[in-house]
């Protein structure tokens, strides 16, 4: 049985809590936040689980055997260090960390002392994202040319990260988890309008096999959009996160090209074909990750979305950062 516990019960730790809670091979044997407030709705929600204001109980306790960090990313380096440090495996929140120096530290300490560190990529237990990595893994998709992402909002603003680290890293981790292909530099503009901190950001990743991907973040949209497309040379893809059916489409569609003599005598043509959906996984990602996480740990697995994906996801969101400040240069990864 591994023992959780859950530091941060603001806006996403009640929904992980939860989760790790009804895992099979998992107990939820602890729940802190420093807001008096928030420590006592998860009071209410877990009568016989121990809620405490310190993290420090939490990491130091000889009762718990990992710690999931659910808090700002300003936070989660001394947090998960502490936590490692006193033998504990480690869930993080995404963004990681807040610098990749801080993640590559992590990531030592943890295989030093044989600990498991998961990033939150929760996109990656989706049935959506499972099905597209299915597809590309069967070469059904053939040759990837692009990833374009739309992901916009009205809010929620954050204080302590800009719409960058606080959305790109779902695309980004999606990218690193789906694609074999190794990113060559970033680019990226954004604008301050309220806050102090970029509230809507373009950003493009250029990668060594001729792929391409263009990623839209924005808190200030009056429509809230998650639709990506997914451009291969055999078959195309659109994912509409906000469907509640056909969140996935393949469309055998297409271009095609005859090579002629010359420059001038290339023939374009283009393929037309049908359009299906595929059946998609039904049920919770996060339910999905936290028993990933418990079988990572008792059957001694490095997950997918360990902390070496998570600086991977830290370096691009670096780069598009040091891009915007200076004004969309590209920076070589």
């Amino acid at each position: 049985m591994i023992r959780i516990g859950v530091i941060g019960y603001g806006y996403w730790g009640p929904v992980v809590a939860r989760n790790f809670q009804s895992a099979d091979g998992c107990e939820l044997a602890a729940v802190c936040d420093r807001i008096p407030g928030l420590a006592e709705r998860a009071r209410k929600s877990y009568p016989g689980v121990e809620v405490t204001g310190d993290a420090s109980e939490v990491v130091r306790s000889p009762r718990i055997d990992a710690v999931a960090v659910i808090t700002p990313v300003w936070t989660h380096f001394e947090l998960a260090k502490a936590a490692l440090e006193n033998g504990k495996h480690v869930f993080v929140e995404k963004p990681f960390t807040a610098t990749a120096a801080q993640a590559a530290e992590l990531i030592d300490l943890a295989l030093a002392k044989n600990l498991k560190i998961m990033v939150d990529h929760t996109f990656l237990f989706t049935g959506a994202v499972r099905k597209i990595r299915q597809l590309v893994d069967e070469g059904a998709l053939g040759r990837l040319y692009y990833y374009d992402s739309t992901r916009v909002n009205l809010g929620l603003f954050q204080h302590d990260v800009n719409v960058i680290w606080d959305l790109a890293p779902h695309d980004l981790s999606i990218m690193d988890h789906v694609f074999a292909a190794e990113p060559e530099a970033v680019a990226a503009t954004g604008q301050r309008h309220l806050n102090g901190l970029e509230d809507m950001a373009y950003i493009t990743v250029y990668f060594k096999e001729r792929m391409l991907a263009h990623i839209n973040v924005n808190w200030l949209s009056p429509v809230k959009v998650r639709t990506t497309l997914i451009g291969g040379e055999k078959k195309m893809v659109v994912w509409n996160d906000l469907e509640a059916d056909e969140k996935v489409r393949v469309y055998d569609k297409g271009v095609e090209i005859t090579n002629g003599e010359g420059v001038y005598d290339l023939l374009v043509s283009y393929r037309s074909g049908d359009m299906w959906a595929p059946k998609v996984e039904q049920g919770e990602a996060l339910k999905r990750e936290a028993q990933y996480f418990s079988d990572c740990i008792t059957g001694n697995q490095t997950p997918f979305n360990d902390g070496v994906a998570g600086l991977r996801v830290v370096r691009l969101l670096e780069a598009a950062t040091q891009s915007v400040s200076e004004r969309g240069r590209p920076v070589e990864l």
